[in-house]
């Protein structure tokens, strides 16, 4: 089987592509060419700089998956003529002048505040002992506890950098939202993708959702490629 879209998967800040591998193997299975990116997560501009190299190697079409910070990314890089649509997973999805530090500005009351520690030589970490509650609950301990130890760097210049022109306004978006997730709060998630217009699907997850439960990342994003929208709840 074949499909003729590529499949292009952006991750987050603190960790690195090899969290994909779930979805990359369901996507692989059902026929799609996927391509992950490995992003620095230094800046944004060197982030979107990677994406599109990554852009210009895939075949045909492109369908642009971002995870958490990864939709800043692809809000940025969607812009490219070869992305025909995108994917958020648990992710921030700016508009205008927004960025991660702006759209984390003012938390909401009770919500759960991710464990990030002071930055140091302006890079970022999550807490290690805390990191498997707020990043990866359903994910398997001794997996949460890699992810953990395995931390990438993230910049702090990354967090602080701008959309110009966020994709969606001008291309087909969805929006899986994490239900359980303590980085980014599901009621912030849905605030997001409603205000972009966006396919909306819930499923129940941690902030690794991609990591814990592949199979409906992968789904939403066999939709995305389809062009097919989520039935009316």
């Amino acid at each position: 089987m074949s499909n003729s879209k590529t499949i292009i998967l952006v991750h987050g800040g603190f960790v690195d592509g090899s969290g994909w591998e779930g979805v990359y193997n369901a996507l692989k299975k059902n026929g799609f060419d996927v391509i992950i990116v490995q992003n620095p997560t230094h800046s944004l501009a060197d982030d979107v700089a990677v994406t599109k190299r990554a852009i210009a190697t895939a075949k045909g079409e492109v369908i642009l998956v971002g995870h958490s910070y990864g939709g800043v990314v692809v809000s940025e890089a969607g812009n490219d003529p070869k992305v025909t649509g995108l994917v958020y997973i648990a992710a921030f999805a700016p508009d205008r002048g927004e960025s991660v530090s702006s759209l984390i500005a003012n938390p909401a009351p009770g919500a759960p505040v991710p464990p990030i520690l002071p930055p140091v030589d302006g890079y970022l970490f999550l807490d290690r002992d805390k990191f498997p509650a707020s990043f990866a609950a359903d994910v398997r301990p001794s997996l949460a506890s890699f992810m953990a130890d395995s931390q990438v760097p993230w910049g702090v210049e990354a967090l602080q950098g701008a959309v110009n022109e966020p994709a969606w306004r001008s291309k087909p978006s969805w929006y899986l939202v994490a239900t359980d997730d303590k980085m980014i709060p599901p009621d912030a998630q849905r605030m997001m993708a409603a205000r972009a217009g966006m396919h909306v699907i819930e499923a129940p997850g941690s902030h690794a959702i991609y990591v814990s439960n592949p199979e409906a990342v992968a789904s939403v994003i066999e939709q995305a490629a389809e062009g097919v929208a989520p039935p009316v709840r």
